[in-house]
C-alpha cells in the first residue's frame, strides 16, 4: 500500500509563512545600535557576536557576518490594528520596537550594544503573526523560550507583584525589573542552563526549508 499523496497547495499556512521567513532571512543585517528610524510594521531577528560566556554556541555562529543563530525574534504590529487601522506605511512599530530592545540592552551591566545586530521586514500586517512564529519555531531563540523577559514592557505603576523576568536575572540594569520580586534561580544557574541547552540544541542552518 502506498502513501497517499498530498497535493502542493501555495497558499497552505506552513508554505505562507515559510515564504514571509525566508523573506526576512534576505534582508540586510544592521548593527542595533545605529538603526535609523523607519517605516513600517512587521518582523524581525536580533543577532548577538559578543563573549558573553552563555552565548558562545550562538556568537560564534554569527562572527564573521555569516548571520544564522537570532538570539530573539520578535514583531511589531501597527498600533491601531484593533481598530482596522492597518496602514503599514503610516506606523513606525517596527523602528519602535527595535529600539526598545535597544535601549533594554543599553540598560544591562553584562551587555554591550555594539554586539547586536538585527535584520528586519516591513509585512502586511495579516502576515506579521504567522512569520514570527514559523522563524521562532524554526530558530527557538533562546531569548524566546529558555530566558525569556526580553521583551517585557514595565508594569503599571504598582503591579510589580510578578517574578523578575529570568532574562533580567541573567542580565541585570532594567530599572523596573528590579522593583519586581526576586526569583528562586541565581545568575549562575540560568547561565549554566543556557550553555547546556545551546550545547544540546545547537542552532540550526540558515536554510528555511529545514522546517519541520
Amino acid at each position: 500500500m502506498t502513501d497517499k499523496i498530498v497535493p502542493f497547495n501555495p497558499l497552505d499556512k506552513q508554505h505562507l509563512g515559510e515564504s514571509v521567513g525566508q523573506a526576512m532571512l534576505r534582508q540586510p543585517v544592521t548593527p542595533l545600535g545605529e538603526l535609523e528610524k523607519f517605516s513600517g510594521a512587521g518582523i524581525y531577528a536580533i543577532y548577538y557576536v559578543g563573549d558573553f560566556p552563555a552565548y558562545q554556541a550562538i556568537a560564534s555562529r554569527n562572527r564573521g557576518g555569516d548571520f544564522v543563530a537570532p538570539i530573539y525574534v520578535g514583531k511589531a504590529v501597527p498600533s491601531g490594528s484593533r481598530k482596522g487601522n492597518t496602514s503599514i506605511t503610516a506606523t513606525t512599530a517596527l523602528h519602535k520596537r527595535l529600539n526598545e530592545h535597544r535601549k533594554s540592552i543599553d540598560a544591562a551591566e553584562n551587555l554591550s550594544i555594539v554586539d547586536f545586530y538585527c535584520r528586519a521586514l516591513t509585512v502586511d500586517d495579516i502576515w506579521i503573526p504567522l512569520g514570527e512564529s514559523l522563524l521562532i519555531a524554526k530558530f527557538t531563540p533562546i531569548w524566546n523560550h529558555l530566558i525569556d523577559g526580553f521583551g517585557n514592557h514595565a508594569p503599571g505603576k504598582g503591579r510589580f507583584d510578578g517574578l523578575r523576568p529570568r532574562w533580567d536575572v541573567l542580565h541585570p540594569g532594567r530599572s523596573w525589573a528590579a522593583k519586581c520580586q526576586p526569583r528562586a534561580e541565581t545568575m549562575e544557574q540560568i547561565m549554566h542552563e543556557a550553555e547546556d541547552h545551546l550545547r544540546n540544541n545547537p542552532p540550526p542552518d540558515n536554510n528555511f526549508m529545514t522546517i519541520s
